[in-house]
């Protein structure tokens, strides 16, 4: 979903209240993402920023096993294989969001207006990125929401860096603090 600069602006005014930060620890976060992070600059950029979002919010990254002998399935047998992985670390009451290209796009305010919007109604929040292959039927179904991160496609790996600072710009624009410069 596309926001208009207008309601872009009209929600950093309505933000601009959280001069006195807003108390957003009751709800944990935890990221799953399909396989090792392989690139070390990758690494690093996850690392960096998740210890920035731990002060925060109660936050963890959970890493899926890199499936074995991909190269004699099919796409569609690799989804299957990872959704079975995702749907098993959900329990009941999480409250799922996709990364996915089909997903809604936020602006950086939106987005922590969203997060702040899920406050008191989840306690257990999960961003999912999948594999290179995207996600299973199974998995789409159960989702409660996708995010797109832009219009533009990343990898699988890097969009894993990316979700990380906007988790954390979310917050400290939650908090009011100067990282977001609008």
């Amino acid at each position: 979903m596309f926001v208009s600069n207008r309601n872009y602006w009209a929600n950093y005014k309505v933000l601009a209240r959280y001069k006195k930060p807003v108390d957003l620890s009751f709800m944990r976060i935890t990221l799953i993402e399909s396989g090792k992070t392989k690139n070390p600059f990758i690494r690093e950029g996850v690392e960096l920023f998740r210890k920035r979002v731990i002060r925060y919010v109660p936050f963890q990254i959970e890493t899926l096993p890199d499936l074995k002998n991909t190269r004699n399935m099919t796409m569609k047998e690799v989804q299957e294989k990872e959704g079975k992985l995702i749907l098993k670390r959900l329990k009941p009451g999480d409250y799922m969001i996709l990364l996915d290209e089909r997903g809604q796009e936020f602006h950086s305010i939106s987005f922590a207006e969203y997060l702040n919007g899920l406050e008191g109604r989840v306690n257990h929040l999960l961003f999912v990125i999948g594999g290179p292959y995207g996600f299973s039927e199974e998995v789409y179904k159960r989702a409660d929401a996708k995010l797109s991160l832009s219009k533009l496609t990343f990898s699988h790996q890097l969009v894993r860096v990316i979700f990380m600072e906007q988790l954390y710009r979310a917050y400290t624009i939650l908090k009011g603090e100067p990282y977001h410069h609008a």
